[in-house]
């Protein structure tokens, strides 16, 4: 199962995308707005979670990679959140990119390869992102792929009076 854009693949993962997944995963600018970075114990747990939410559900999120050379740069796709809001259950869009690759347009380039994925091949009618308010650069591509602010939310995982408790919802329906 992929995904293919203009220069990205959205990809299922493979054992070599171990390491490039630790790396991004470690990386206190990538991580900047997550409660923690992860060890390499915690970021191979992690795979292995979002292979069983392909299982389970179908789809979650795929390694993303490079068109023209096969480079690993993230991660990107549709996910179930684990939680309970106002707003779960719900599908969720998600996406965290190597450093060296922001700026660039992937991002949204992805996002929207993932909400047509998630409208017309998974027939959802409603998909929702969330990041923290300070999260200019996500929010940014919230709104370039044409979500809506909902509003904020305090994260269910994360205890009171955390720095990133409060999260920005956004939502975008099928047209």
């Amino acid at each position: 199962m992929e995904i293919l854009t203009a220069r990205l693949k959205l990809r299922e993962w493979k054992e070599a995308d171990k390491e490039p997944l630790f790396k991004l995963n470690s990386d206190p600018r990538v991580m900047e707005f997550m409660p923690k970075l992860l060890s390499k114990e915690e970021s191979d747990n992690y795979l292995e979670v979002i292979k069983l939410r392909f299982e389970e559900d179908g789809y979650s999120f795929f390694a993303v990679e490079l068109i023209e050379n096969q480079t690993f740069i993230g991660l990107m796709g549709l996910s179930v959140p684990q939680f309970d809001s106002f707003f779960t259950p719900c599908v969720e869009i998600g996406w965290r990119l190597a450093y060296d690759y922001w700026g660039k347009g992937y991002a949204t380039e992805g996002a929207k390869a993932s909400l047509d994925y998630g409208f017309n091949e998974l027939g959802l009618s409603e998909i929702v992102s969330f990041t923290v308010p300070r999260n200019i650069r996500s929010r940014r591509v919230m709104q370039s792929i044409g979500m809506h602010y909902v509003g904020e939310f305090n994260h269910p995982l994360l205890p009171q009076k955390h720095p990133l408790e409060k999260h920005s919802l956004y939502k975008i329906k099928k047209e």
